[in-house]
């Protein structure tokens, strides 16, 4: 027999539930305060507490500072969207792309996570030096992970692996660039968007075509 509405509602959370469901309001709080306009550098831990409806000592209990908090989400993309593309690189038989397919990922990744990538770019180019080291770090991780699978693929095999890695450093800064494009396009122009698609599956495909000629001196 199925449980009841009832019999999920009336289980108690874990301490460690607990702990995780507060550390995600508060992380929301904060995007909910860029939502208005505010950059993250701006925010202070009282007004966080406040919008997540706990006392500032709340706050304490969960990160010792914003910046803190700011790396948990500096990790929470970072891990999210390289598992997500790690598994687009994989072939199947799909006659769509991989570039394509990780075009697509990517794209529906930052729509639905709008206020997150609004983080990103922000904090990328200015605001904290330790945020600004953190998502250096994860695309350094992710061009890794990146170079490695296409390491695997027989028309990267010859390629050096640090020529290789250009390579894929170029492939991600392509799209941390496209991404504030991605968050300003109009959700009703689907042509546009199409557009945007073709655009981005190009660029990058210009990338892999220069490194499959390229010859270091």
């Amino acid at each position: 027999m199925s449980c009841s509405p009832s019999d999920h509602e009336n289980t108690p959370l874990s301490r460690q539930e607990r702990k995780d469901q507060t550390r995600k309001t508060l992380v929301q709080a904060a995007l909910r305060l860029m939502d208005e306009g505010r950059s993250f550098t701006s925010l202070g831990i009282r007004e966080i507490a406040r919008e997540a409806g706990m006392v500032p000592n709340g706050f304490y209990r969960h990160f010792r500072n914003t910046d803190e908090l700011g790396l948990s989400l500096v990790d929470e993309v970072a891990l999210t969207l390289c598992q997500l593309l790690r598994q687009a690189r994989q072939p199947d038989s799909a006659d769509t792309s991989v570039v394509r397919k990780s075009v697509r990922v990517y794209h529906q990744y930052v729509c639905d996570n709008r206020l997150l990538f609004r983080f990103i770019s922000s904090e990328r180019a200015g605001g904290s030096r330790i945020l600004r080291m953190a998502i250096r770090q994860a695309v350094s991780h992710y061009v890794e992970d990146m170079a490695s699978d296409m390491q695997a693929m027989p028309a990267y095999q010859a390629m050096a692996l640090p020529t290789l890695q250009r390579v894929c450093s170029l492939i991600a800064n392509t799209m941390l660039a496209a991404a504030p494009e991605i968050l300003d396009l109009p959700v009703d122009q689907p042509a546009l968007a199409q557009s945007m698609e073709d655009n981005f599956v190009e660029q990058l495909q210009l990338i892999l075509l220069g490194a499959s000629v390229w010859r270091s001196a």
